[in-house]
């Protein structure tokens, strides 16, 4: 469907504005072009004194200034065109870097609930492709309009100089050219919006692809992927193709009508030269501005396909630019919290869910206290815990922190007073330091972060490695073991020195070992901190102040271990069944030697 010219036109005007502060530069470029297009009837013009004067009259002046013309005339267009490609790439270059810096800087501050719902691929796709089609719209075609523009009209005017009534017969073809070229843009700009959701599904295939690469060859799903690939990028191919043959179509059309006025120019030049009413010159000199003609007017018929293909790009860059940034209306700050939590009528509800993540928690918890949130499920655990840093926001309710709600408190402040340690642990590609010391961080001595290292019992393995602290540990720590990935998060948190520490499963993918160090780090990091533990595996928070057990989205109990075993409610429940599994495990995995023995 066709975009609406309102709509195209705003878009590209709003395209113009990231080229505005480069247009020094892209004034150069116009200039240079339009000296390029100035010198373009100069060389049919010269072709008229050339044959006349040298051909036919024999004049020696002629014959030994026009090659030198010639050669000048090459080497002033050699120049100016160097000069404006040079200046259009440097700003369009400019443009894209603007773009995508833009674009990254939005989308490091949107909301969570925008990434559940986008493809990783599809991101990709928009900051690595689509905005490079935009600078073809925003420079490109801009300056092909204004230099191809400018050379027909040189050319025109050297036509008519020579003979106006063969010179209106090209003017005919300009309605046909307008009409060829405004039947194809709707078409042009739709399946330019294809392609482009085609290359986020490539993108999107590959990252899967990539990331998940241990389960795809354990599960043998290689040739899945690849089918799945292959779809992808024959959707590609195929709307490359409607791209060309859209766009290659209307050029053709544009020739042929071209060649047909070339054609009626050369029977009506000739029947003229058979009486005397033209010179070869004339002809030849005409004849040549007809054919250089052909050379401008195929580009400006061209320009259409990258306009659309640009403006389509323009609308996917500019839905990235143009999402609403995380919710941040908060006026007040908190230098560092004491650490007491309450939640107040704490309600929340994920799109289209049929029933509330959260309902009606109220929970108040003291500074320096440690709260065990555990349950089934579905139960709402790390939908509370994910409401603390405002990740999301309440449907209803509030939560305070220090009695200050914290909608009134800037993201920045908020956040700065909190740690997270969660299950999936996010490391970069970077150095060791550079992971523990991240973000506002990255200034700390390498004292500071040996001692936080130290503290998360990290230091162990960090000093067996090659380059220590300075160690590369590649993406996402691939080249580390769970425990040791683990263990760095917990010396981040360590260095953050949070007042607030949540922990997301920080154990539950941990071997028993592993598990037994990392819980000794943990216990230095929860020293002295307001602590919410989120755990599957009970065992990890018997020592918790309070655990509050969550069913359904509310609060079904809550106590210590020991008052919850002996009411015999939900969480014992939980805990035999847990502890049932465990020991079933434990047998399964004693050799049967082992058991006859200690049977006897």
């Amino acid at each position: 469907m066709a975009v609406p010219e309102t709509k195209s036109r705003v878009l590209y005007l709003r395209l113009l504005r990231y080229v505005a502060p480069y247009w020094r530069m892209f004034a150069l470029s116009i200039l240079a072009m339009a000296l390029v297009a100035a010198t373009e009837p100069l060389f049919p013009a010269l072709m008229k004194p050339l044959l006349d004067g040298s051909f036919v009259s024999k004049d020696p002046t002629t014959i030994r200034y026009i090659p030198f013309a010639l050669v000048g005339l090459f080497v002033l267009r050699g120049v100016f065109g160097f000069a404006s490609d040079y200046a259009l790439s440097w700003v369009a270059n400019r443009v894209v870097f603007d773009l995508r810096a833009e674009m990254f800087g939005r989308l490091v501050n949107l909301p969570t609930r925008y990434y559940d719902d986008a493809s990783a691929g599809a991101l990709i796709s928009k900051l690595s492709y689509d905005v490079t089609g935009v600078t073809a719209a925003a420079t490109t075609v801009l300056t092909v309009m204004v230099r191809d523009s400018l050379t027909v009209l040189g050319l025109l005017s050297w036509m008519f100089y020579l003979d106006w009534k063969l010179s209106l017969i090209t003017l005919v073809i300009g309605p046909i050219i307008a009409a060829v070229i405004h039947s194809f843009s709707g078409r042009l700009r739709q399946v330019s919006r294809d392609a482009q959701h085609a290359m986020g599904d490539i993108t999107h295939v590959l990252d899967e692809a990539i990331g998940c690469h241990k389960v795809v060859k354990v599960f043998g799903g290689q040739e899945y992927e690849r089918r799945h690939f292959g779809a992808a990028i024959k959707r590609m191919r195929n709307y490359a193709m409607r791209q060309t043959i859209a766009a290659g179509a209307s050029v053709p059309l544009v020739q042929i009508c071209a060649a047909i006025a070339v054609a009626v120019i050369i029977y009506y030049s000739t029947r003229q030269g058979s009486t005397g009413g033209v010179t070869v010159g004339s002809f030849v000199s005409f004849m040549a501005a007809t054919l250089m003609l052909l050379t401008p007017l195929k580009r400006l018929t061209g320009v259409n396909s990258s306009l659309q293909r640009g403006l389509a790009a323009a609308e996917s860059v500019f839905s990235v630019i143009d999402e609403e940034p995380e919710e941040d209306h908060g006026t007040q700050t908190l230098e560092r919290a004491q650490g007491r939590i309450e939640f107040e009528h704490l309600c929340f509800s994920y799109p289209k869910a049929t029933r509330p993540a959260l309902d009606d928690v109220s929970l108040s918890i003291a500074a320096g206290e440690t709260v065990a949130l555990v349950g089934g499920s579905g139960g709402g655990k790390t939908t509370l815990a994910n409401l603390i840093p405002r990740f999301y926001q309440p449907t209803a309710g509030r939560i305070l922190l220090d009695g200050i709600d914290t909608q009134t408190l800037t993201l920045a402040s908020l956040r700065a007073n909190l740690a997270l340690v969660s299950q999936d642990v996010v490391l970069f590609n970077d150095t060791v330091a550079a992971n523990i010391a991240y973000g506002p961080l990255a200034g700390a001595s390498e004292t500071a972060i040996a001692a936080a290292a130290e503290a998360a019992h990290a230091m162990e393995f960090i000093r067996e490695m090659p380059q220590g602290l300075q160690t590369m540990i590649g993406e996402n720590g691939v080249r580390l073991s769970g425990g040791q990935r683990q263990r760095l998060a917990i010396a981040r948190a360590l260095l953050k020195n949070a007042p607030v520490l949540i922990l997301d499963e920080a154990t539950s993918a941990l071997d028993t070992e592993s598990e037994r160090v990392v819980q000794a780090a943990l216990e230095t990091l929860m020293q002295g901190r307001t602590t919410l533990i989120i755990a599957h595996r009970l065992s990890t928070i018997e020592k918790a102040n309070r655990i509050v057990v969550l069913q359904k989205g509310a609060i079904a109990e809550v106590g210590s271990h020991a008052e919850l075993l002996a009411r015999d409610g939900v969480y014992a429940y939980l805990y035999k069944i847990q502890f049932a599994v465990e020991d079933t495990e434990q047998e399964a995995r004693v050799p049967a030697r082992g058991r006859s023995a200690a049977a006897i």
